[in-house]
Formats: C-alpha cells, structure tokens, sequence
C-alpha cells in the first residue's frame, strides 16, 4: 500500500518516518519531493581503461551549488535530505515529471530498502543534445513510500547504510567475490 500524504506527516511528526531537512511544499498527495544536494560524483574516465564489476571505481569527487552535465553524461549526486525508513516501510525513487521533460533522466536503481538509512544518490543521465544545468536546492526526484505486508525480519544493513554525500558503486564489494 502506498502511503498517503496524511499518514506521511503523522509518521514524519512521530518521528517513525524520518526525512530531515523536509518543508512542507515538499510533501505530495502519495510522495515527498527531494532536492538535490550539492556533492558530486564523475567517474574518472584517465585513470581507468575500463570499468569493472570487482574493482574499485575510481571518481572525481565535486562539490558545488550549480552543475552542468554535458549532453550523453552520467553523474552521480546526492539528496539534501537524509532518509530513514523503518523496518516495515520500503520506497521507490521517481524522477519528476518536469525533470524528465528536460531529458534527465534520475535513478537510484529505484528501490529503497526497508530499514535504509542515509542520504540518497542519484544516478543522472543527460539524454539530450544539450547540456543541462543543474541547481543544488531544488526539487529533483520523489521518493513513494509503501507498507509492506509484515515488518523486515533482516532490516537492510548493507554496504551503503548511513552513506553521506553521492556514493559511488560499491559492486566490487559484493559478497560472491569474497567466496
């Protein structure tokens, strides 16, 4: 089931549900809107011949209030805000609409783990033949809450809990290599 607008705020004012900082134009009839923060992350195309799923990415790290991504590029940032979800809570990420009518396309992989907690990176492509500018502050994706039919027995505890500022892949870390 997902969560509505009244039941976001009483699980926000509860503190069950935390989104911080979070203001109220924020909050919509089935999500809450989050704004893009102002790090960084380019993958560093001269230190690497290619890129690997069991080896460390190596990326440049950037911190700035205004972005612009060339045409054909991948980025990733990091929302101003910091989530936690409870054990029985899951939530999806969904670029908004004007956004995407810019051509920029917005993921996380798109799924939230119940018990996540952290600020979230987003993964930005720019699809277009132009270069698209980008403004730390405003409103970039949503993230959809839903119930799930029984509280998590194994909360998420991955390699991305508590993550600060845009975080890159951490693929290489994956418990089937280690074995």
């Amino acid at each position: 089931m997902i969560l509505s607008d009244v039941t976001i705020r009483q699980m926000l004012d509860r503190g069950e549900l935390v989104v911080s900082p979070v203001e109220q134009h924020q909050i919509q009839p089935a999500s809450v809107d989050l704004r893009l923060g102002r790090h960084f992350l380019k993958v560093d195309e001269n230190s690497m011949a290619s890129i690997a799923m069991d080896e460390e990415i190596k990326y440049v790290e950037i911190e700035r209030d205004e972005i612009i991504i060339p045409p054909h590029s991948f980025l990733l940032a990091t929302t101003m805000e910091y989530i936690k979800l409870p054990p029985g809570i899951t939530a999806f990420v969904e670029g908004r609409s004007s956004i995407g009518r810019m051509g920029l396309f917005i993921q996380n992989a798109g799924w939230v783990d119940a018990g996540f907690e952290g600020e979230i990176t987003l993964e930005l492509f720019n699809a277009n033949r132009l270069p698209i500018r980008l403004l730390s502050g405003r409103r970039v994706c949503q993230l959809v809450f839903a119930r799930m039919d029984k509280k998590a027995e194994r909360p998420y505890a991955g390699k991305y809990l508590y993550q600060r500022k845009a975080t890159g892949s951490r693929v290489y870390m994956d418990k089937e290599l280690s074995g």
